[in-house]
């Protein structure tokens, strides 16, 4: 058999890899769109790199975009198996390609306003809501742990890799003829000590393994530190300065941790007296979706609520979805913290409240989790003085803070406490995903050193005899 790499090889985005077995079956792990990268993303999610007609099932390991974002595209371009998921990744995925699906509407309806005025060719979205609602009926939902037959010789099964709701590691078990072969894909790993989710569950032994690597290079620091962290941020830039914080935060995940750690500051009068702001309809329905799975929650946070049953809600903080009281924020003259999205500050409402506060000393923005280099908060990270936002450049005044610890990855730490339910020996090969090719490097020294010997990094479109 044979796996390739489209997607998340030497980079954290574009999650896709193919196995494709000696009876020609294809399965297609993940299938992630690009993102953070501009021109360059949109290139490489215009081609997947192999005939999506030819892809027989497509195992989702959870439902962030860059994991997730071209099932929509993948359908449309001849797709007719099934999309395996657990239930927490059917329900988040559904509104996560949604929004995905408008993104790409409003952006191709803005482009050929112009492209109409300067003769160019119009262009289409990557795919509309319509194509959305399509996919979603491919998807096929099983529990974590269920053991689940493909076809005969195949079958596979979910195993709990924390990280978000419902996601999981996918573990299969591949027989063709005498030979049996075994496989991981980790999908993204959360952390152990997690405020929200269960931690990542032990897997099947396997004799392959793709791991993800975005943090294979750092060891987050503990929750507490974190929530002082954010405590001291919002004290300085809203009660000593009279700022604003503005915090770009993924929808799914991040927000709601956020939340809760404002709720634990909240719950022992540490919060000052300000407006706290969640501004994004996405973070609204994704807190909901996060409410409906307790099944997720971790005994640390069950046992929370049961003197606290909303800890993604107090009483300082309101929920925004509607654009006027969105735009409305950009004149609010009082001290305050918006969360919104997107995380990277590429796109969304974040944007426009970054574009409105960066040149304002007094303001605060926080980035509280990964960006791609090239993406807006990876700018703002690197220590950039000029920003161009929405075609216009701004002096970037504002104080830029980051806290690393704040993350639904796990750090190298997480990653290799992951890999100890593996006999290495018995590991014949370790591919390195999701990751920066110089984190990767750095972590694949770690995993020599725990008896992980046969290590490779694949390149895009690599292709490996298993």
């Amino acid at each position: 058999m044979k796996i390739s790499f489209h997607g998340a090889a030497g980079c954290v985005t574009g999650s896709k890899h193919l196995l494709s077995l000696n009876d020609g079956t294809n399965i297609l792990l993940d299938c992630g769109m690009f993102q953070g990268n501009g021109k360059e993303a949109d290139k490489l999610n215009r081609h997947f790199g192999f005939s999506p007609v030819d892809v027989d099932f497509l195992l989702l390991s959870h439902a962030h975009i860059d994991h997730s974002g071209l099932i929509p595209k993948l359908v449309n371009e001849g797709f007719k198996g099934k999309i395996y998921c657990t239930p927490g990744t059917y329900d988040l995925a559904k509104i996560l390609l949604l929004d995905s699906a408008h993104i790409h509407e409003s952006d191709a309806k803005y482009l050929n306003k112009q492209f109409k005025r300067t003769g160019k060719p119009l262009i289409e979205p990557l795919y509309t809501t319509d194509d959305v609602y399509n996919a979603l009926t491919f998807f096929v939902q099983k529990d974590i742990g269920e053991e689940v037959t493909l076809k005969h010789g195949v079958k596979f099964k979910f195993t709990g890799a924390g990280h978000i709701i419902g996601a999981a590691a996918i573990n299969l078990d591949i027989k063709e003829g005498d030979k049996q072969t075994r496989i991981t894909f980790s999908g993204d790993v959360g952390r152990y000590n997690d405020e929200i989710l269960q931690a990542p569950e032990v897997f099947p032994q396997a004799d392959y393994v793709l791991l993800e690597s975005t943090y294979g290079d750092r060891l987050h620091g503990p929750h507490v530190e974190t929530d002082m962290r954010l405590l001291e941020i919002i004290v300085d830039t809203c009660l000593k300065r009279g700022g604003k914080v503005i915090i770009p935060s993924f929808s799914v995940g991040r927000t709601q941790e956020i939340v809760y750690a404002l709720n634990r500051l909240d719950i022992i009068n540490k919060l000052p007296n300000i407006s706290f702001f969640v501004d994004s309809p996405l973070s609204v329905e994704a807190t909901e979706v996060t409410k409906e799975h307790k099944e997720y929650f971790n005994n640390s946070l069950l046992e929370y609520m049961k003197r606290d049953a909303e800890p993604f809600d107090f009483p300082k903080l309101k929920y925004i979805t509607e654009a006027e009281d969105s735009k409305a924020l950009n004149y609010h003259k009082e001290p305050c913290v918006i969360i919104s999205s997107s995380g990277m500050a590429d796109a969304g409402r974040v944007k426009h409240h970054i574009k409105h506060n960066i040149s304002d000393r007094r303001n605060t923005i926080l980035i509280v989790g990964y960006c791609e280099p090239h993406s807006l908060g990876g700018r703002l990270m690197s220590g950039a003085e000029h920003v161009s936002i929405h075609g216009e450049e701004f002096d970037v005044n504002a104080r830029v803070e980051v806290i690393k610890s704040m993350s639904a990855h796990g750090d190298y730490s997480d990653l290799l406490r992951f890999m100890e339910c593996q006999d290495a020996s018995k590991v014949k090969k370790l591919f390195l995903v999701h990751g920066e090719n110089e984190v990767q490097q750095k972590f694949a020294e770690r995993l020599r050193r725990n008896g992980f010997l046969n290590i490779e990094i694949p390149d895009m479109h690599a292709e490996f005899i298993i």
